[in-house]
């Protein structure tokens, strides 16, 4: 039987993908299928530790145009990505997946504040950790906290799942239909071009620490499943 490729890795959802065909919100089909997906990669025993957007329903840049103030915006999209996580740890559970949700922000009455060793430690135990918050801190993307988590508990790679792209293009496929999909690419190319995989922190921090991505469609059933058992789907980014 094919053995998984990774045997711990983080899995970045956008928020945009929970709200499914609304754009907005959370979508309880797209949870189901979702948590289903992660269930089937948790009994391969692979080690799944996720972090989930929540621009589904607020991101930070967009009210700092509006004229709130940058940092009390972020601080309401790391508000925004623990209601995301609350919602797939429930998903996660109904499916019989043992899941805890850390946050960087502490609210101990609806999650467990993060602790590095401890997250580990569930990692071990085989149960699915959500880190919510982001970093705790304004500026920073869940991009960024993606690449950060990923270091701290020694993760093999970070599974990028994207609702509206399957992999990185050398200028955006929805308004350009002419163009190009990589394979393959390193993290410089994608400083060096401003490839819109993740920002720029978040890059630098992958590239430091040799933690590869792999970038994907979500969209598809399954494909959480391929990319962990190595298959080619997407684009790999590399040091």
């Amino acid at each position: 039987m094919p053995q998984p490729a990774y045997k711990r890795v983080v899995l970045k959802l956008s928020g945009e993908a929970l709200a499914g065909d609304m754009g907005y919100g959370i979508e309880a089909s797209v949870i189901s299928s979702i948590a289903e997906q992660i269930k089937e990669i948790v009994k391969l025993g692979v080690q799944v530790a996720i972090v989930v957007g929540g621009g589904n329903i607020w991101r930070g840049i967009a009210g700092s145009a509006k004229g709130i103030d940058r940092a009390t915006a972020d601080y309401m999209g790391m508000l925004a990505t623990v209601m995301n996580s609350m919602a797939l740890q429930d998903g996660l559970e109904k499916t019989g997946v043992p899941t805890r949700v850390q946050t960087s922000i502490e609210m101990r009455q609806v999650a467990e504040p993060y602790i590095r060793r401890k997250a580990i430690r569930h990692l071990e135990k085989d149960r699915v950790v959500i880190f919510a918050a982001g970093t705790g801190n304004p500026y920073f993307s869940t991009d960024t906290t993606a690449a950060l988590r990923a270091a701290e508990i020694e993760a093999e790679v970070i599974l990028m799942a994207k609702n509206k792209v399957d992999g990185v293009y050398n200028s955006d496929p929805s308004i350009n239909p002419d163009a190009i999909k990589y394979d393959n690419l390193s993290f410089l190319d994608v400083l060096n071009q401003g490839l819109g995989v993740m920002d720029s922190t978040a890059s630098s921090l992958c590239m430091d620490n040799h933690i590869p991505l792999v970038v994907f469609s979500i969209m598809e059933e399954g494909n959480i499943k391929r990319a962990i058992m190595g298959e080619k789907i997407g684009t790999i980014v590399k040091g």
